[in-house]
């Protein structure tokens, strides 16, 4: 997906418009920073579809057709009208939109109007704009499209492999090499300055000044540097990425529009200096299948991930059971390992129960569950791939839950 971000049109009233129930709750999660590439995280929507459903809402015009890239909007002729006729305009697909130079410096986030749709989108500031609230208002009124049981068919080449990150690709705006100059910047000329002098300088410094001053220790400097009408994402991420004090990484969760950002997510919980409480209050509503993935990263510190197994045990007892066989599907049973002695409610084995199994990894790490329903035991045990494997069927018949009959057979 793009670097296209996607900004609600603030001369349409959303409320007029024929919006479906996902086009509703697609809009309720935008901000004016969160990119293209990004919204699969916050929406849950595969990348393929969410590029038709916000294709869709530029035509419609609930959202800017991104008339920074070139070339935003395609004409074609209507199918049967003679050759030479006027064209229509037609947006095109916001998959293509860019900005250009994006890789090599920071985004300039000084409009007014997108910063406040930032927060007010998630539900800070003085309140949600029209537009927001339209589509907040929508998305309440129609829910996601909840997981069906065959949604989550785990299969070979769309399999979630351990320790992945949630997208492919770099979530950095600045390159490896750019980053060390910003941090020679601070270290040869702006570190020797006086704190409060920093402090001021980070209150209204552009580019590269900014940036270097991401690399400051000192929480008072880095609430300045969030607060200069420059910032965007691409300093969030430094700070998150290299920041050491508690202090200032709270400063920066503080703003929502960037605490919801992947990259900054992915940075904070890679930092050693995180607190376990902000990490908690950052994670909290994470999926299931999220939580997992922190505990078996081993790029995130060992005590970023006990909290991270603490918290999946808690959602796990309390999530949504389409999560939870999200989970165990897609892991192959892995995740059961850390949820030793983990029941599920009825709805879980009913989902479970309603599937058919064709992974030998994930018939082995059930029946080593100890907490596996009965029901499932029972239903696995009627199992083609089982039937075929004696050895499976003998470890789900020894299994505590396991039927009598099978258990005598």
């Amino acid at each position: 997906m793009s670097d296209w971000t996607p900004k609600l049109n603030p001369t349409v009233d959303l409320r007029r418009l024929p919006l479906n129930a996902e086009e509703g709750f697609v809009l309720s999660r935008l901000d004016g920073h969160t990119r293209e590439k990004d919204l699969p995280a916050l929406t849950g929507f595969p990348p393929d579809k969410l590029r038709d459903i916000l294709t869709r809402l530029v035509s419609q015009g609930a959202l800017l057709p991104g008339t920074e890239a070139a070339s935003p909007v395609n004409t074609v002729r209507q199918p049967g009208a003679p050759a030479g006729t006027t064209a229509s305009p037609v947006a095109s697909a916001p998959a293509h939109v860019a900005f250009a130079g994006a890789a090599h410096a920071p985004r300039q986030h000084a409009q007014p109007t997108a910063s406040a749709n930032a927060e007010s989108a998630f539900g800070v500031g003085n309140g949600l704009t029209d537009a927001a609230s339209a589509a907040h208002a929508y998305a309440s009124d129609h829910p996601a499209p909840s997981l069906d049981a065959s949604d989550t068919e785990p299969l070979p080449e769309a399999e979630a492999v351990d320790g992945a990150d949630d997208e492919a690709g770099p979530v950095d705006d600045v390159p490896e090499a750019v980053q060390g100059d910003y941090r020679k910047l601070f270290e040869t000329r702006l570190h020797a300055l006086p704190e409060d002098q920093r402090v001021a300088l980070a209150h209204g410094a552009e580019d590269p000044e900014l940036s270097a001053l991401c690399f400051d220790p000192v929480p008072a400097v880095i609430k300045a540097v969030l607060e200069n009408s420059r910032v965007g994402l691409a300093h969030a991420r430094l700070i998150a990425r290299h920041h050491r004090n508690p202090v200032g990484l709270e400063a920066l969760v503080a703003r929502a529009a960037f605490a919801a950002d992947t990259g900054v997510r992915r940075f904070l919980v890679r930092n050693p200096q995180l607190p376990a409480a902000l990490f908690r209050r950052l994670w909290a509503m994470r999926r299931l299948m999220e939580h997992h993935k922190l505990t078996v990263d081993r790029d995130v510190p060992e005590q970023t991930r006990r909290t991270a197994r603490e918290l999946l045990r808690q959602r796990f007892s309390t999530g949504p059971s389409e999560e939870k066989v999200e989970l165990i599907l897609n892991t192959e049973g892995r995740a059961l390992g850390a949820l030793v002695g983990m029941p599920v409610d009825g709805k879980t084995t009913s989902l479970l129960c309603g599937r058919t199994y064709r992974s030998p990894m994930l018939v082995q790490n059930i029946a080593r569950w100890s907490a596996a329903p009965p029901a499932l035991i029972a239903h696995l045990l009627k199992q083609e791939l089982v039937r075929r494997q004696p050895q499976l069927r003998m470890m789900l018949a020894r299994h505590p839950n396991a039927p009598a009959d099978a258990k005598r057979a």
